[in-house]
Order: C-alpha cells, then structure tokens, then sequence
C-alpha cells in the first residue's frame, strides 16, 4: 500500500513537472514567435533605448527622453553584443524577462498559498494556473514583446517576494540576501517601482507581528537588517546619481500627475474609476498598450479573477474573527499588492487607463484568476462523484484538453492576428520610420543623405524624438548613422552638387518644393 502511494506520488510529480514545461513553452513561444516583426515598428521610445545602448552603454540614469533607469539599456547592450544590433535582439531583454516572470510567479504563487496552510498538491495546481494564465496574457505578452523598461517592473516584483516570503517561511538567512538583491535592482528599471517601498513596509510589519506571536522578535530583526541592507547597497548607485541631480529623480510623472491638476480629487476619482474598469469593461486606448478599448483581460479570465479577488477579500475579513495570521499574510500581501501597483496609473491622468504604468499589478491579477478557478472547481468536481479511470473523467480530460487548446488559440489569435495584424498598430509603432530608414541603407555609406525632422517631439540632442526610430535602423546595418539630422530650419547646413538623398519625416508641400528648387540633384522622399 505504502508503495503504491509513492508511485501515485511520484507520477503525480511527474505529470506536475510536464504542465510546468508546457505552461513555459508556451509562454517562450508568445514571447518569441516572430518577436522581429510583431509589433511592425519600432516605436521612438524603443528606439532611443537601442541608441544609447549602443552609443552610450554602462550609464546609471539616463536624462534624455524625461528620463529612464538604466538597467535596461545595460541589458540591450549586452543583447546587441551576444547577438548583433537587430529589432529582435533589441526587444530580446523583453521577452525573456516576460519568459522568467511567468516561472517567478509559480513559485511565488505556491510559495504563498503554502504560508497560507493550503495543501501542497492545491498549491502547485494554483501556481500552474498562474503561471498559464500569465503566458497567454495578452497584457503581459505585449510587453514582453516591446523595449519599454516597464515589463522589469512585475520580475523583480515577482522574485523579490518569492525569495522573502520563502526566507521568512524557511528562517534560512540567504533568501533575504537573494531578496534584497531583487528590491534594490528593482529601482533601476523603472519610476512605477518606487512604490514597491510601500508594499515592503507593510509586508515586513506582517511579518513582524506574526514573528513576534511566536517570540522570534530577534531572528526577525536580523532577517530584516540582512534585506534592508543588501536592497540598500544596490540601489546606492541610482540614490547617488538622484541627489547630485534632483531634477532628473520625478522627471515626466510630475507633468502628468493627478496632483498637477486643477481638481486633484475629481481627478484621482476618474483615474481610480477608469482603471478599476480597465480588467473587465473598458481597457487602454493606446494602441501600442491593447485593442484599443478592449479590457485587459479576456473574457473567461476575467470573471475568474474577479471570483480570485473576492475570494481573497473575504479571507482577510475572516481573520478579524480567527486571527489567522498565516491566512491574513498571504491575502492581504496579493490584495495590497494589487492596488499599489495600479496607483502608478491611477495617480497619473494622462491617457487613462493606462496598462503599461500598472504592468506591475499583472502578477496578483492573475494569481486571483486561477484562484477563481481552483473554487469553481473544487465545488463542481465532488459533485460529479467521477471514479478513477471511469469513462466519465476520461471525457471531462478530453473535454479540458480541448477547451485548454481553445484557450491558448484564442489568446494566440487574440494578440498575433486580432492586434498583431491591425493596420492601427503599424501606425502606432511607426512602421513608416522603419522603412525609411531601410530605405536609407539600401545606399552606400559615402552616398550624401539627409533627414530632415518636421515632426514634433522631445528633443533629444537638439533633434525631435521621431528620429531615433530612423537612426536605429541605420545602426542595424551601419553600426552609426550615416544620415545628417536637421531641423527644417537648418537646411542650409545640406551640402549635396552631385547626388543625395533628403527625406522628410512628414509631409510637407511646401518645404518639399524649397528643397526642389535648391537641390534639383537630390531625391526627395517623405514619410506619409
């Protein structure tokens, strides 16, 4: 008897490790699968991020573009270096991060529901679901796929609380170390981080109470110092660069801030409003961010997550009558954390709502959906009274296999097709500066070429920022660019007798025919 159950056990295990590999497989698949071309374009910001990764890599901060950490441009660096300056290895950093965070949140997931006394066989098909319904996130897919330095936000979250929840559980010193490790890279990936200080507070104060219950008020404090510390000395380099340049440390999000406007409480209301409907009504506008409008979730996944979230909810009231602290931890942690990391949004009024500022609520979104799951059927199998190897449950696995599949196809169609092939999104990362800039090296690099800049943006050298998309380009096959930049007020700095190229970033009539008329033996082109 003893025998068979280790053998139940072992296969269990076995099958556990299979869905582990597949849920990672298809997360690596929507991560990967033809990352070069889906989104079409490269957005400026991306861009800007691949420049400076190749012009200036190694730096702590970078001011240009209202400002950006500058561990990400570190990684593309290391990207272009392993793998040679393309649009697919520019967003590589991206996709694994998103590959490494869907794995960060099974272990997480199932790390927590074991504080919280759930049975270790529940634990680990909770995680599973986690982590699937991460993988086929359209939410976490896209940015998995872009070079905004956002998608950082939920891995470092995600391991940063695996690794403390596990230290606190094990009382093993190292875990707080690897812990720390996390909080403080964390502060150099990107502003919405921040407000992870506030949800570690309020973690470190639960388990403070509950350690002190047990009379281990000294180990804790150890414990506490170790994290403090190491967080503290790896997020010291960024803390420097900010007090000898304070005005880089707030940089765009004081512009676009609830509190910069008129009626800071009407707006905190509306932004708070928007994103609460953002899951299941009425999601980001934002091309590069969704289908336009759609809610974040779909559809399924969201009735689910909203079961999670009320589930979890009635567990944290249940505690002020059991004062079950290893029941509070766990779901009060996923409800706190789900809210603070929505503020980066929900404090902001510009484009709202906004998913790529609250990407770092993404992991406890999902670990309520597959806690929604895991109710709906722990309720309806029981009832069901399935025997083993009865033809019955052989139907109800076939019947799920097949709904799974429709799942992942559905999601798949979702993002590669309903989005990935939409006309609006070519527009929205700038396909047409793309083929500019292929179009420019299609010529040699002695050939006399010159782009002039008529569109709007953030100047970044002097040149607006739609000229990084171009210039990047021009680095995939130049290593520099060969093109000179202008503003339309500087054409008189063009020097072409014999032949060259002058592009224009927009449609112009009459600088077109300026042009003409002073360089009759250049080519004129214009992006539309």
């Amino acid at each position: 008897m003893i025998k068979k159950t280790q053998n139940s056990k072992l296969k269990a295990q076995k099958y556990h490790i299979f869905f582990l590999l597949a849920i990672l497989g298809i997360a690596i698949f929507f991560r990967f699968w033809k990352l070069g071309d889906i989104p079409s374009g490269v957005y400026p910001d991306e861009a800007i991020n691949g420049n400076q990764a190749i012009s200036n890599p190694g730096k702590i901060f970078y001011p240009e573009n209202n400002g950006r950490e500058g561990l990400f441009i570190n990684l593309i660096a290391l990207s272009f270096s392993l793998f040679g300056i393309s649009i697919w290895s520019l967003r590589f950093v991206s996709a694994v991060t998103g590959v490494l965070t869907v794995f960060g949140l099974y272990l997480l997931t199932k790390e927590i529901l074991r504080i919280a006394n759930c049975q270790l066989r529940i634990a680990q098909n909770i995680a599973l679901l986690s982590a699937f319904f991460l993988a086929t996130s359209f939410w976490h897919t896209n940015f998995s796929r872009i070079a905004f330095r956002a998608i950082l936000v939920p891995f470092f979250l995600t391991f940063l609380f695996y690794f403390l929840f596990r230290g606190f559980r094990t009382q093993k010193i190292w875990n707080f170390v690897v812990s720390g490790v996390f909080f403080g890279l964390g502060f150099h990936s990107y502003i919405a981080y921040r407000l992870a200080i506030f949800l570690v507070i309020w973690v470190l104060i639960l388990w403070g109470i509950f350690y002190k219950k047990q009379g281990l008020q000294k180990i804790f404090l150890k414990f506490t110092i170790a994290f403090l510390l190491i967080a503290f000395f790896v997020a010291l380099p960024l803390g420097i660069y900010f007090l000898q340049n304070p005005q880089d440390f707030i940089s765009r999000a004081a512009g676009v801030s609830i509190f910069a406007q008129k009626e800071p409480l009407k707006a905190f209301g509306k932004s708070l409003i928007a994103h609460l409907l953002m899951f299941n009504f009425r999601g980001d506008f934002n091309w590069r961010h969704n289908i336009s409008g759609k809610p974040l979730l779909f559809w399924p996944v969201g009735i689910l997550f909203l079961i999670g979230l009320g589930y979890s909810t009635t567990k944290v009231f249940q505690f002020l009558k059991r004062k079950n602290y290893q029941i509070l931890i766990p779901y009060c942690f996923l409800l706190s954390w789900w809210f603070v990391m929505l503020l980066p949004g929900i404090l902001t009024i510009e484009g709202i709502p906004h998913s790529l500022r609250t990407i770092g609520a993404s992991p406890p979104t999902f670990i309520f959906a597959a806690i929604g799951l895991h109710l709906i059927f722990s309720k309806a199998l029981p009832k069901l009274n399935l025997r083993p190897r009865s033809l019955a449950k052989i139907g109800l696995s076939v019947a799920l296999l097949i709904l799974i599949a429709s799942f992942v196809f559905s999601q798949y169609w979702r993002y590669f097709w309903l989005w990935g092939k939409n006309p609006e999104v070519e527009g929205a990362f700038t396909k047409s500066y793309v083929e500019l800039g292929r179009y420019l090296n299609s010529f040699s690099s002695d050939f006399k070429k010159y782009v002039i800049v008529n569109k709007p943006g953030v100047l970044v050298n002097g040149i607006p920022m739609p000229s990084q998309t171009v210039e990047f380009i021009e680095r995939t096959k130049f290593k520099e660019p060969q093109a000179i930049y202008l503003l339309p007020e500087n054409i008189e700095k063009i020097k072409i007798e014999k032949g060259g190229i002058i592009a224009l970033i927009g449609y112009d009539e009459k600088l077109l025919k300026e042009l003409s008329e002073k360089f009759p033996k250049a080519i004129l082109i214009y992006v539309k």
